[in-house]
């Protein structure tokens, strides 16, 4: 078993209590988290969006395995220690795969995950069409990934896609029921108001924090961090701002160049090679590779 200092899920849980609330920031990739991590934020965000957007070309519609979303914490969590939190859907599956998920993405780095109460054929939590599974089974799956985790410290967060169906008051009941069955933190999906908020995290009470989704182009607003202090949400989770961004600026270069012939109008756009050498350590290996080199050099002759 981990011990408490090098448990990523003890980082976490310390960077939830160190930051209120905690920024958690998306990064799809092992370059984006070390952009992130010399940024300064204390915790790393992987959208199971992002894996299928980024890394497939996919929709998010449950598309992509565990496996794919276990080789993307491992090429992140090699990187920094800055602590991982996962989108783990529905988990892929009943109890025993629900534990095999949860044990993965342990062994893979990952610092906690969260599991949603959409069906198995799951839909963007922002779109129309969601369709839950009953409380039971949702506790069910909360109380598979909390008896399989071989770290005590590894958060097991339980999201809820209730507010679009079954309204606020469900959403709460729901989630009341999750954090009884175990669960260590909420996610509150698509809330549309502060007042909202306030009567979840009330709902919830104080030991439970609770995550708001702050998503762009999506159902809930872009709260301040001051505002979401004031309504007592502990987390704010930022999932794939990075992301949308990047995509932007790669849509322009690309039709930059087929319309110019040349990158000269976007290159002050770009990050510069010394900058990308920076956040790479690129001299440091340099530096390695010519130690290595003169050691296995035979001495010069006189």
């Amino acid at each position: 078993m981990p011990d408490q200092l090098s448990s990523p899920g003890a980082r976490l849980r310390a960077a939830v209590e160190a930051e209120r609330p905690l920024q958690i920031v998306g990064v799809v990739n092992a370059f984006c988290a070390l952009l992130a991590e010399r940024a300064g934020f204390r915790a790393l965000y992987l959208s199971g969006a992002g894996v299928a957007n980024a890394s497939f070309g996919l929709p998010d519609l449950g598309l992509t395995t565990l496996s794919d979303v276990c080789e993307d914490i491992r090429r992140i969590t090699q990187v920094t220690p800055v602590p991982l939190l996962v989108d783990a859907d529905t988990g892929w599956g009943g109890a025993f795969m629900i534990a095999r998920t949860v044990k993965e993405m342990t062994r893979a780095g990952a610092a906690g995950c969260h599991l949603e109460d959409q069906v198995f054929a799951k839909r963007c939590g922002h779109r129309a069409g969601k369709q839950l599974v009953s409380t039971a089974e949702m506790t069910d799956r909360v109380k598979a990934a909390v008896d399989a985790r071989p770290d005590p410290q590894f958060v097991i967060m339980a999201r809820t896609d209730a507010r679009a169906g079954e309204g606020l008051d469900g959403a709460i009941e729901r989630a009341r029921a999750y954090v009884a069955a175990g669960a260590d933190m909420i996610f509150a999906e698509a809330l549309t108001s502060l007042e909202e908020y306030r009567q979840f995290t009330s709902a919830c009470g104080s030991q439970v924090p609770v995550l708001a989704n702050l998503t762009e182009f999506g159902l809930t607003p872009l709260f301040t961090l001051d505002q979401l202090r004031e309504a007592s949400v502990r987390l704010a989770l930022y999932p794939l701002s990075a992301f949308r961004a990047m995509n932007q600026a790669a849509a322009q270069v690309y039709e930059t160049l087929r319309a110019r012939g040349t990158q000269q109008e976007v290159v002050d756009r770009m990050q510069t090679r010394a900058e990308l050498y920076e956040v790479l350590r690129y001299q440091a290996f340099e530096q390695k590779l010519d130690q290595l080199f003169a050691a296995s050099q035979p001495p010069q002759e006189p």
